[in-house]
């Protein structure tokens, strides 16, 4: 059995007009949202053995905020830069070529592609993950290469209070 978390990244702003769209910082809304949701997960003793997050700026800030309070080193924290750049289809190749003796990963990403895998993995529409929201994937396989479309079951999904 594998266990995938698949986060979205907390709030984030455009304070500077001019600010790339991948350097865009967490608000303090966003900090909020990440300390309130990584402390859910503490409290429910979910300590997942690999992160893995896109490299831009606010979802980074999202994976360290959750390792902190998770007690993971921060550098730790694997980046690919397909999260940002890919869809469904570089997901899927990603969650595939995890390494078998992690049985919990959590991977952060970016609406839409972060809801259409939840979708995509498991078979049942979904509604657009709010940010900082949380889906918990339970996926009956014994290996990481196994992950396809339809092999997961939405075990919940959870996402900050509302302000």
């Amino acid at each position: 059995m594998k266990t995938l978390y698949l986060v979205r990244h907390a709030k984030a702003g455009w304070e500077d007009p001019a600010q790339s769209d991948f350097d865009r910082t967490l608000t303090k809304r966003g900090h909020r949202q990440a300390e309130e949701m990584s402390e859910r997960l503490r409290k429910k003793g979910i300590t997942p053995e690999r992160l893995i997050s896109s490299p831009a700026q606010r979802a980074l800030e999202t994976a360290e905020i959750f390792a902190d309070e998770l007690g993971i080193e921060r550098r730790e924290i694997v980046q690919k830069i397909e999260i940002y750049e890919g869809g469904i289809d570089a997901l899927a190749v990603i969650v595939r070529s995890l390494a078998d003796e992690d049985n919990t990963v959590m991977l952060f990403g970016h609406n839409p592609t972060i809801s259409h895998f939840v979708q995509w993995l498991t078979g049942k529409p979904a509604d657009a993950m709010d940010t900082c929201g949380i889906a918990k994937i339970d996926m009956p396989i014994g290996h990481w290469r196994e992950a396809t479309e339809k092999s997961g079951t939405l075990a919940w999904y959870e996402y900050p209070e509302k302000e």
